[in-house]
C-alpha cells in the first residue's frame, strides 16, 4: 500500500475533519437533553475551561510569540503523521460512542439531570470517562501529527483539565448515586477508572 498521500497537510486537514464530525455529532445530540437539577458553578467550571482552551490554542492556535517553545521535538516523518492521524481518529470514534451511549443524561457541563441515570453500558462498562479519554487521545494525536513541543504541551494541559472535571464530576454522581457510584468506580480500566 502506498502511504505517498500521507503529508503532514494531509493528516493535519484529515484530522481537522475528525474534529468537525465530532463538533457535528455534538450539536446534532444536544436536542433532547433531560433538564438539569443540579449543574456547577460558573466559578467552578472556569479552572477546567481555561485549561481546555488554553491547550486546544496551544495544539490548533498560532505558533508566533512561542519561539522557546516552538520546535519540533518528534520526527518530521510519514508514520508519525500516521500515527497522530490514527490515535485522533480513534479518540474521535470513542468519544463519539461514549455520547452515544450517554444519550439524554450527557451534559457540557458538570450537572446531574432529572431522572439521571448511571450509564454502565457501552465504553462505560470499562472506562469511567471514555468522553474524556478519547478527546485527550484525540488531542495527542493532532499534537503529535504537528510534532511541536508547544502542542504536546498543550494536549498535556487539555488532559489535565479533563482529571479536574472528571473529579468534580465523580463528586457529583457519589453523591446521587452512593454506593451504586462506589461499585462502578471500583472497577479496574484506564484514564479515570480508580
Amino acid at each position: 500500500m502506498q502511504w505517498d498521500w500521507l503529508t503532514e497537510q494531509a493528516a493535519i486537514e484529515w484530522a481537522g475533519w475528525l474534529w468537525i464530525v465530532l463538533m457535528v455529532v455534538w450539536v446534532v445530540l444536544m436536542f433532547g437533553m433531560k433538564r438539569a437539577k443540579k449543574r456547577e458553578r460558573w466559578n467552578e467550571r472556569l479552572g477546567y475551561l481555561l485549561l481546555l482552551l488554553l491547550g486546544s490554542w496551544l495544539i490548533f492556535g498560532t505558533r508566533s510569540g512561542w519561539t522557546t517553545l516552538n520546535f519540533r521535538v518528534l520526527p518530521y516523518e510519514r508514520v508519525v503523521w500516521g500515527i497522530g492521524l490514527a490515535m485522533t481518529a480513534i479518540g474521535v470514534g470513542i468519544a463519539i460512542w461514549a455520547r452515544l451511549s450517554l444519550g439524554a443524561n450527557w451534559s457540557g457541563t458538570v450537572t446531574l439531570k432529572n431522572q439521571h441515570e448511571l450509564i454502565r453500558s457501552g465504553l462505560y462498562r470499562w472506562v469511567r470517562h471514555p468522553i474524556y479519554t478519547g478527546i485527550a487521545l484525540g488531542m495527542f494525536g493532532s499534537a503529535i501529527i504537528r510534532g511541536y513541543l508547544i502542542g504536546l504541551i498543550g494536549a498535556g494541559l487539555v488532559l489535565l483539565g479533563f482529571f479536574i472535571k472528571a473529579r468534580r464530576e465523580e463528586s457529583f454522581l457519589h453523591e446521587e448515586f452512593g454506593v451504586g457510584f462506589e461499585e462502578h468506580a471500583r472497577q479496574p480500566a484506564c484514564f479515570c477508572r480508580n
